[in-house]
């Protein structure tokens, strides 16, 4: 059991504790150049261009500047229902393609399995229709040979119908590993002498005001490569509304903490409660520590309402399957934590022998054994699925798209094969110098 109890002060940290072990049980409880890109719409469809790019970022401030790779600045913001032109340009030097985290059914937008990686100065096209409402992710997926961190870049789709908040605010959490010289090592190399930083939107302290007994809805998303993350939110009910994008039954976080695996997001809902001048710390945990990294204050503005709204109902729907027929499902076997079988990003060729196959329209239950020795975080490409329980006679009450799985232990996932296609699985373990590993799997 995880103990996360209040805190005396935020900038000590004894009753936010956390060790590796008890950070991966939460995750399986909870499971529980400037301006790019230029955007123009007509008729739901939304041309983007998209650009990766050498950029800069200030993570020390009396240090120099340090270089990244980015896709730009700020949140993609869309509508449930557009359809994206999207043109991708490749500046770095060397191969890239974009990765589209949680995008259900859209097999032509694939990485690798249906869109090579871009050598350096190559452009491509395609189209990418956004089928549910929710917070999403669009990260380059790199070859052989990154000197730098590449930067995800959040993808935010919006429904059709209003949500009650007065504030909507993403938090994108990034951890950084800076030499000496402040440049920052990559994920999937050795990080030995180096000094982890953590971010949210790029600033080392992030702060977020409102007027007191205004709601906020807060998007997090894990942008960490390798790190399974803590976060609390000291003294506030946190109400978890989403989580990967899609709707969840809402309930409270327990002592106000998420944990989130590398890429995976949660939106929550908070209550500016208390008299102008109040603040809440934001506390992030890495497995080893806690540290402050922002506050939530209440603003000098006069109060937005004389209380605060009531328990929120469930977010907007997104049609996903209402059952899953576990006896009718096809199963299928998969390990993590050993490169058997897998391929790094370079490596992969679409001609390898999928994963596994699947028809369209039936349920598809996945056991993931986890062989290695520590922790390996595994994503699903095409579609979200349920954790089931542990006697495979039910699931959590969520969807997800990435799940952590401990070392030794096994976990059974459910989907519904609804999107025909060919779409990537990936595995990364929890250390910085591991590899990302990737294979494929159809729909047919």
């Amino acid at each position: 059991m995880v103990r996360i109890g209040r805190m005396a002060s935020p900038a000590a940290s004894p009753e936010f504790w956390l060790s590796r072990r008890d950070l991966m049980a939460a995750l399986g409880a909870a499971a529980l150049c400037p301006a790019w890109p230029a955007t123009v719409s007509a008729q739901g469809r939304t041309a983007v261009v998209l650009q990766a790019r050498i950029d800069r970022i200030v993570l020390r401030p009396d240090g120099p500047d340090t270089p990244v790779w980015s896709l730009g600045s700020g949140d993609l913001r869309f509508r449930r229902g557009e359809v994206l032109d999207v043109t991708f340009g490749n500046e770095l030097p060397i191969a890239a393609a974009l990765d589209w985290r949680g995008l259900d059914g859209n097999p032509a937008a694939e990485p690798l399995a249906s869109r090579a990686q871009l050598a350096a100065g190559a452009k491509d096209t395609f189209q990418l229709p956004l089928r549910h409402a929710g917070t999403f992710l669009c990260e380059p997926l790199l070859g052989a040979g990154g000197t730098a961190p590449a930067r995800p870049r959040p993808l935010i789709v919006t429904g059709t119908s209003p949500v009650a908040v007065d504030r909507d605010e993403v938090l994108l959490i990034e951890e950084w590993r800076l030499r000496p010289d402040g440049t920052a090592i990559p994920p999937g190399t050795e990080s030995k002498d180096s000094t982890p930083i953590h971010t949210i939107n790029a600033k080392t302290s992030y702060e977020v005001s409102a007027p007191a007994n205004a709601r906020l809805r807060l998007r997090f998303i894990n942008g960490s490569q390798r790190s399974v993350l803590a976060v609390k939110l000291e003294n506030l009910d946190v109400r978890v509304m989403a989580i990967d994008g899609q709707p969840a039954e809402p309930f409270p976080a327990r002592n106000g903490a998420l944990v989130l695996a590398p890429g995976s997001r949660t939106d929550v809902f908070v209550d500016a409660a208390g008299p102008a001048g109040t603040s809440f710390p934001i506390l992030l945990h890495d497995g080893k520590q806690a540290r402050p990294v922002g506050k939530l204050i209440v603003s000098n503005e006069p109060p937005i309402r004389p209380a605060p709204f009531p328990p929120a109902p469930p977010l907007p729907g997104n049609d996903m399957p209402a059952q899953l027929d576990l006896r009718s499902a096809a199963r299928f076997e998969l390990a993590l934590g050993t490169p058997t079988e897998w391929f790094r990003p370079a490596d992969f060729k679409p001609s390898a022998a999928p994963a596994f196959q699947a028809k369209t329209g039936r349920p598809v239950v996945l056991t993931l054994t986890n062989g290695g020795a520590i922790a390996s975080v595994f994503h699903l490409h095409g579609h979200h699925f349920r954790l089931l329980d542990r006697l495979d006679d039910g699931w959590k009450p969520f969807w997800l798209d990435t799940l952590a799985v401990e070392p030794g232990q096994t976990q059974r996932i459910a989907f519904l094969a609804e999107y025909p296609g060919r779409y990537l699985i990936e595995q990364v373990a929890t250390d910085w110098a591991a590899p990302r590993l990737v294979r494929w799997y159809s729909v047919q």
